[in-house]
């Protein structure tokens, strides 16, 4: 079907205005264009949409569901020009199950005061490019190295790994652990967007693993003592949760945490995110 979003303006303020001339008015074009544009609209539909008399224009029962479907298909448009051409306006950044981690409020502080102008926005999103490649966010936190050639990324800091565990293991009561410590144990990995799988540990001790897909539920199978699991320090300051204690992995390698822009396209906030992002761990 041949519909054009000029036709649903037209009909829209037809409604609005009450008439053809003053919805003509409105819209910096002749009463005649207006019915040229409304018949065409109708004749597309193959329905009548408005009834006319000589002294007012009413929708029809199907005119009036034409002009809400009409006038959300406009916001979304509006919307979406406004998104697409809003340039430094807005800036959202993504992340998987951690933002920044302790960083998080001084990193939202410190922007708004110096790009006032920029209204940042955290979001969270647990697909492998922390909704970077969905659409979802103009910038990603990642912790893990991006394959995808479509994205450049940087490292801005480094994250110790941490040990979650029920706060009634007896490994709780130590200061940290090892990874000889896990071994036996059961182990909960996220392998879409995760730091840790078995290949940490040498090949005759590595740990049972159970996947998981959500931080919430990471925790909550946690909680039962069940199972435990490695992040990155983030995790911890971001989700303190009752009955999970973390402890640090002694002989774990630092996680570094990367920042990732589309290639072809990185948002006018690029630098100045990564610059802020670098001196905050730098200040750590």
């Amino acid at each position: 079907m041949d519909m054009e979003l000029r036709q649903l303006r037209c009909l829209v303020a037809i409604v609005d205005e009450g008439t053809f001339t003053d919805a003509a008015a409105t819209l910096g074009v002749s009463q005649a264009a207006v019915s040229r544009t409304l018949a065409s609209l109708e004749r597309a539909l193959g329905v009548r949409l408005l009834r006319r008399t000589s002294r007012a224009v009413t929708p029809t029962g199907t005119g009036l569901r034409v002009v809400a479907h009409a006038r959300r298909v406009l916001a979304e448009v509006d919307e979406l020009v406004r998104d697409a051409t809003s340039g430094h306006a807005h800036l959202r950044i993504g992340y998987a199950w951690s933002a920044l981690g302790r960083h998080t409020l001084p990193f939202q502080r410190r922007w708004s005061r110096a790009h006032p102008e920029t209204d940042l926005h955290l979001v969270r999103a647990n697909s492998a490019t922390s909704g970077l490649g969905e659409g979802a966010c103009d910038l990603a936190v990642v912790r893990r190295p991006l394959d995808d050639r479509r994205f450049e990324s940087a490292i801005v800091g480094l994250e110790r790994r941490l040990c979650a565990m029920a706060s009634d293991d007896p490994l709780a009561r130590r200061r940290s652990v090892r990874l000889a410590d896990l071994a036996g144990r059961t182990l909960l990995v996220d392998r879409r967007t995760g730091t840790t799988t078995a290949d940490l540990w040498p090949p005759d001790s590595r740990p049972a693993t159970e996947e998981i897909h959500d931080v919430d539920d990471w925790l909550t199978v946690i909680a039962t003592g069940r199972s435990v699991g490695i992040t990155a320090e983030s995790t911890a300051n971001q989700y303190p949760r009752p009955g999970v204690v973390y402890r640090p992995v002694r002989d774990g390698e630092p996680i570094a945490v990367r920042l990732a822009w589309w290639k072809d396209d990185p948002h006018p906030a690029t630098q100045p995110v990564l610059e802020l992002l670098t001196a905050l761990y730098r200040e750590a």
